[in-house]
């Protein structure tokens, strides 16, 4: 049963606080599981003001991914940023993508993944988005690689290309498999050993 609302004046809207909402039970439910009452009830604003605000389900749904985008690339800099050479960063990357991939965020999972497996398929403007979420994370891989390389850190035997793409895979696998709230020292043990793969 929805959520009844109180009469009153409206509650101030905070566009970045609304997608943020959004993209937790988009990620949790999908996009055809949601219904735009039940981002109004997440976000504590009207159907009116969503409407008005970004036009349809569909057109908060982009708006929610391009901010997802946003602040997970903000937070996977600061990860990186604590690593001294490229094989550090590289684990450490792996560690923050291990870290969402359980609890509460991985049970609610990655809107990437959510996107990619619901809408991507029939979805051009979706597939584009995904696409090119999907190609900025294999390209900070790869040139992690060859900084790896650079550095002496990383095995100047790997082909940087085919190791980036090898280390996408496993970023969005955890998220994959993070659904089914494996415990944290399950991910983590595993991007430890995917690491390996830079010797």
């Amino acid at each position: 049963m929805p959520k009844s609302r109180a009469r009153g004046r409206p509650r101030e809207f905070d566009p970045d606080r609304a997608l943020d909402a959004a993209i937790e039970i988009f990620s949790e439910r999908g996009y055809h599981g949601t219904s735009i009452t039940d981002l109004a009830d997440a976000t504590d604003l009207t159907t009116g003001s969503l409407y008005k605000a970004f036009t349809d389900k569909r057109g908060i749904l982009l708006a929610a991914f391009d901010r997802y985008r946003s602040v997970r690339s903000a937070k996977l800099e600061t990860a990186l940023a604590q690593g001294a050479n490229g094989r550090e960063k590289i684990k450490a990357a792996l560690a923050f993508h291990a870290g969402a991939a359980h609890g509460v965020s991985g049970r609610r999972g990655c809107l990437v993944v959510s996107m990619a497996n619901e809408l991507a398929a029939h979805d051009p403007v979706i597939a584009e988005r995904v696409a090119k979420a999907h190609a900025a994370n294999e390209a900070i891989m790869r040139e992690l690689v060859i900084a790896g390389q650079a550095d002496g850190s990383v095995s100047t035997s790997l082909d940087p290309v085919a190791a980036g793409l090898l280390l996408l895979f496993l970023l969005q696998g955890l998220r994959v498999v993070g659904k089914t709230s494996r415990p944290e020292a399950q991910m983590l043990a595993a991007a430890e050993l995917a690491s390996r793969i830079l010797d």
